[in-house]
């Protein structure tokens, strides 16, 4: 699959979510199988470039090309500079959200609270792909409401203002993350246009991915909340589209290596005190599901030092694997 002149290795992409996709995970998920993984957003207000959250992430240092940034806002004229700001600090695609439907976002008329002004939605495109060299894409979900499904025209405005690619999030705004993902639309989305398609929502296994592929007639599937605490669902659906099998789970053992590699880079990355509470979400991530977890994540929650949350999580993992020789 490619991107402008971006030959991907994959057709497997890792959804940007606020607060998730820091420069750590997303170089995590490669490892294991993403093709493509964009940055977390960031706000086209100028006024917000120099704080510290927006500098992180603009942080590409060492990351795995291509380097994506996604872009958020309503104003054609920033968007355009918000643009131009983050390829001048080294991303080589600009992604712009328009599925976002946090109201924070759509309360500004952003995210995709512009799927509801089409007009708007192509002078923020043309604006932005005029404004740089590097190929734009475009994120967006089917609508706004149920009533008012207007994807297909939007990712026709799309690709008449030059978006190479488009991801679709089978829900509407007004959705948010609730029932289940509808996947007619990104079908018949895929049908209205000749640029990339990939499909997002609710894929949560090698098997749906590919029955999304089938329904949708999609280039690829993104892959969101699913990831967290299980970047390995990159390197199961890849093998599992080629080859038609099941790769067995990743062993306790290896999860415990790679959630404590994945701590080590937070820390590096935030610095001690804030990368021990960034730390915590995705342990919770890690050992859900496994016994002892829920009294585990109260204590490891109430530590405030690297040292004492890595000992932590080194002591729950190895009585994990404990347990599992002793049932074998």
């Amino acid at each position: 699959m490619r991107i402008g002149l971006h030959q991907l290795r994959n057709n497997l992409f890792l959804a940007p979510m606020a607060g998730v996709t820091d420069r750590p995970f997303r170089q995590l998920c490669k490892r294991l199988g993403a093709g493509m993984a964009a940055s977390e957003m960031v706000s086209s207000n100028s006024l917000l470039w120099g704080s510290d959250k927006t500098l992180r992430r603009a942080d590409h240092s060492g990351e795995q090309e291509p380097r994506a940034v996604q872009i958020v806002g309503a104003d054609p004229a920033m968007m355009a500079e918000a643009a131009r700001f983050n390829v001048d600090r080294g991303a080589q695609i600009i992604d712009i959200n328009m599925g976002c439907p946090a109201k924070k976002v759509c309360n500004v008329m952003a995210g995709s609270a512009l799927l509801r002004d089409e007009a708007l939605v192509a002078r923020i495109l043309r604006a932005v792909v005029a404004a740089v060299s590097v190929p734009v894409t475009l994120k967006i979900r089917t609508g706004w409401d149920r009533a008012h499904k207007n994807g297909v025209q939007i990712a026709r405005i799309a690709e008449d203002c030059g978006i190479q690619a488009l991801a679709v999030h089978g829900r509407t705004r007004a959705d948010l993350f609730q029932g289940e993902a509808e996947y007619e639309t990104i079908a018949a989305i895929k049908q209205a246009v000749s640029i990339p398609v990939i499909a997002n929502g609710d894929i949560d296994s090698p098997e749906k991915a590919a029955a999304v592929l089938r329904q949708t007639g999609a280039d690829g599937v993104m892959i969101g909340r699913a990831a967290q605490g299980n970047p390995w669902i990159f390197r199961e659906i890849q093998h599992y589209l080629a080859t038609g099998e099941k790769l067995p789970p990743p062993s306790i053992e290896e999860v415990r290596d790679t959630l404590i590699a994945h701590l080590h880079n937070l820390y590096d990355f935030y610095g001690e005190y804030r990368g021990v509470r960034v730390a915590r979400k995705h342990i919770s991530w890690y050992s859900k599901g496994l016994v002892g977890g829920a009294v585990f994540r109260h204590r490891v929650n109430q530590v405030e030092t690297a040292a004492a949350q890595l000992e932590m999580v080194r002591e729950f993992f190895d009585r994990q694997m404990q347990k599992v020789g002793l049932a074998a």
